[in-house]
């Protein structure tokens, strides 16, 4: 027999061998013991050592499949071939995880078609001409940076390019435009209804709950229900407007603008609005129509695509949060992505703006930065499915439940969430990891100390909360973040200083968000209460520690 056939016939019987083992339904040796663990806490060291996401993500599943073949050489031998055969396969299987891609790559490419029609710099200019103050240019940035509220890649990219002139004239520093970038981009993608953020967030909150057999309400609902608890981006929000209304710094970035009044602005290289694909077409109106009206479509649709899926024609007098908690939330946004996507399409056109070429063209490139995105958040789909597999959470719970009150946990899960992000540089890929991970060990803990009533619901989302604000908290105090490094070139920042000058009102932002945000509200503070005592503390600390430049 011919040496080719011997390896193909042995490759093909350890494979056949090891995918059996992946697929049995069976009690598996290592399920629930401690070595269940160690596929996520892989993927987290992994990460964390060389801060690369993916190819952490890749070797927890490795390590999965591996350990349901029960550490047979054979099992370690194909490992990377059942992962991609068996759980990713599976993973864009699912009719509500490709619901999710799809969505995701449509709005992408919104953005994209929105950038290259001059829409999202019609928005901008709207603004502009308003900013003829330090106060006025700073309140301006902010109002862009919450205006283009679909996509911190976009927000980062215009509002940095189109700022950076306005500012100069202003006097104010290339520091304090790219803190005021980048805490109103991720901040704001984070917890708007519909973003590019919001598919993917969604996607896995929706993993998690099947996981633990939710039987309430669906992975868009808890989303939004999550929102009050989201303390650090919308603290990091309000800083931004505070810092702008009194004229009030401390720490470097005082520094830094004193020396920028007095003429002393350091710059450095920017980088251009977008890619060639997408950048505006010279010599074409920039209107701001044509990103106001689609992006008005995708909100319009959505909510409209809720209550319709949500209606129960059989059942009387139902409320409208009985209406969005039945509703199809994936079916709302595919809807939704696909109606704004034909409008951008047709007001490009059909004003002559961009040819259908053209427009197909950025379609595509807005797509592009989504593809990354997709793979980590297939990737946590199949982690998440050889977690469950191995009983992980089970486990975890089983050792926290006695020594560990359930209210404790969202702010470790915060303080993780922040620790993972700022070592990877990636928010996204912290979500992938920790949003599978932690909320069935949040939901099993709580059942084990018997409080999985209604009355006790938030601390699930408050923990959806943690994961999300914590991912953005260290994202911005990392300086090997994707959206710090995008601001700080956007607005022609050097690098290392945004992120000297940043850190301590990231630090300011999050000590407030954990010591009367997180802490309070899993104790039964009500999160408006704790969200203006925060809001207000931080207005009073700001007034007392800030220096008027």
């Amino acid at each position: 027999m011919p040496t080719a056939n011997i390896i193909t016939g042995l490759t093909a019987l350890l494979f056949a061998g090891s995918l059996q083992a992946a697929e049995t339904e069976t009690a598996l040796i290592y399920a629930g013991t401690w070595l269940s663990v160690v596929p996520p806490l892989l993927a987290i060291g992994v990460a964390l050592l060389f801060r690369q996401v993916i190819p952490a993500l890749f070797v927890g599943l490795m390590f999965g499949v591996w350990l349901i073949g029960d550490l047979a050489w054979q099992a370690l031998w194909t490992s990377p071939l059942v992962t991609v055969q068996k759980y990713t396969v599976e993973a864009l299987a699912d009719t509500d995880h490709a619901s999710v891609i799809i969505f995701s790559l449509l709005i992408g490419g919104l953005v994209g078609i929105s950038s290259r029609n001059g829409g999202m710099v019609g928005v901008v200019n709207l603004i502009v001409n308003w900013a003829n103050t330090v106060k006025r240019a700073s309140l301006a940035t902010i109002a862009m940076g919450l205006s283009i509220f679909f996509d911190d890649y976009a927000n980062s990219l215009v509002v940095g390019n189109t700022m950076r002139p306005v500012t100069d004239k202003m006097k104010i520093s290339r520091e304090k435009l790219a803190y005021l970038v980048d805490s109103t981009a991720a901040p704001i993608a984070s917890i708007a209804f519909i973003t590019t953020w919001v598919g993917f967030e969604v996607g896995l909150i929706d993993e998690a709950l099947r996981s633990i057999n939710h039987q309430g309400d669906g992975a868009y609902i808890m989303f939004l229900q999550s929102i009050p608890y989201s303390f650090y981006p919308l603290f990091a929000i309000a800083l931004t407007f505070y810092i702008a209304l009194t004229g009030r710094d401390f720490g470097p970035m005082l520094t830094a603008e004193q020396k920028a009044r007095s003429g002393e602005i350091n710059t450095t290289e920017g980088i251009g609005l977008a890619d060639d694909d997408i950048q505006p077409i010279e010599n074409k109106p920039h209107r701001a129509v044509n990103a106001l009206i689609p992006f008005g479509v995708l909100i319009v649709v959505v909510m409209g695509g809720l209550y319709v899926t949500g209606l129960n024609p059989e059942l009387d007098n139902q409320s409208l949060k009985d209406i969005i908690g039945a509703s199809d939330a994936f079916k709302a946004m595919l809807w939704a992505s696909i109606a704004a996507t034909i409008v951008a399409v047709l007001m490009s056109v059909s004003q002559r703006i961009l040819s259908l070429d053209d427009t197909i063209e950025a379609w595509y490139e807005g797509m592009k930065p989504m593809l990354q995105a997709i793979v980590i958040l297939i990737l946590a789909w199949s982690l998440a499915a050889i977690t469950d597999q191995l009983e992980t959470s089970d486990y975890i719970s089983s050792l926290l439940q006695d020594d560990l009150s359930y209210y404790w946990l969202p702010v470790l899960t915060f303080l993780l969430a922040a620790l993972t992000a700022f070592a990877t540089g990636s928010s996204w890929g912290t979500m992938g990891i920790l949003i599978p991970l932690i909320i069935p060990i949040t939901w099993n803990v709580m059942s084990a100390q018997g409080v999985l009533d209604v009355e006790y619901l938030h601390i699930i989302h408050i923990t959806i909360a943690s994961v999300l604000a914590g991912a953005v908290w260290g994202d911005h105090c990392s300086p090997i973040s994707d959206t710090t490094i995008l601001s700080s070139m956007a607005s022609g920042c050097d690098h290392i200083e945004h992120v000297r000058t940043q850190i301590p009102y990231a630090l300011y932002a999050g000590g407030f968000a954990i010591l009367i945000g997180i802490i309070p509200t899993s104790l039964g503070l009500s999160p408006w209460i704790a969200l203006a005592i925060g809001l207000a503390a931080m207005f009073a600390g700001l007034r007392w520690l800030g220096t008027k430049v």
